[in-house]
């Protein structure tokens, strides 16, 4: 069954680019971002491992970490690391789950098999330090992934598991936040210090309240 928002996501121990890991000891009390790729040595993956290295401060600066995948051994993964930092001007600071089993593949259900015959498609998984699933996207094999967008997913949930708020369409980190429904606008009112906007009853607005 695939895994869902909220559901305790599986644990493995796997060797990687880095040595084996026993995944969930791993992560500790980080965040992390798993994201699996079809194969070693294809382009589109070589740029987006690079991104995430250039961008690993600003994963760590959110108390996450990040994990690569893909179904090729330790010793393809090594060599095709050195390709990475060479053409991408960065250094793979991270490590690389090596699958040949395709166990891990088929713990998170990134195989499918009408896209990709027997190789793992862009997935991408945002795990909270509960272990808990908070994110799941599937990219197809010729588009690479905004990880922008990645980061700015995780300003939201860490923002909107501890204020009552919710963000809205194309909301970045020092952007409004909408006021969750649960909560009546007086009650906002006295909660958001900064102010509340309504523009209707069940739209409020207030300034990110962390800031």
């Amino acid at each position: 069954m695939a895994l869902q928002l909220g559901d305790t996501v599986p644990d493995f121990t796997q060797d990687t680019s880095e040595g084996s890991i026993s995944f969930h000891s791993w992560a500790g009390d980080s965040w992390v971002v798993l994201f699996s790729h079809p194969a070693d040595y294809t382009p589109v993956c070589t740029t987006e491992l690079g991104t995430v290295a250039s961008l690993k401060p600003e994963f760590e600066k959110r108390n996450v970490k990040v994990l690569a995948l893909s179904v090729d051994s330790v010793d393809s993964h090594k060599g095709w690391i050195n390709d990475i930092n060479e053409t991408q001007n960065t250094t793979v600071n991270y490590p690389i789950i090596a699958d040949p089993d395709r166990k891990v593949a088929d713990l998170y259900g990134m195989i499918h098999p009408n896209s990709l015959n027997n190789l793992t498609i862009r997935s991408v998984f945002i795990i909270d330090p509960n272990k808990k699933l908070r994110l799941s996207l599937t990219y197809p094999a010729s588009t690479g992934r905004n990880f922008d967008e990645i980061l700015r997913v995780i300003d939201s949930l860490q923002l909107t598991d501890y204020h009552q708020v919710a963000t809205p369409a194309n909301w970045k980190d020092g952007d409004d936040c909408v006021v969750v429904p649960s909560i009546s606008t007086e009650e906002a009112k006295q909660k958001f210090s900064k102010g509340v906007t309504e523009v209707k009853p069940y739209l409020r607005m207030t300034p990110q309240p962390n800031k």
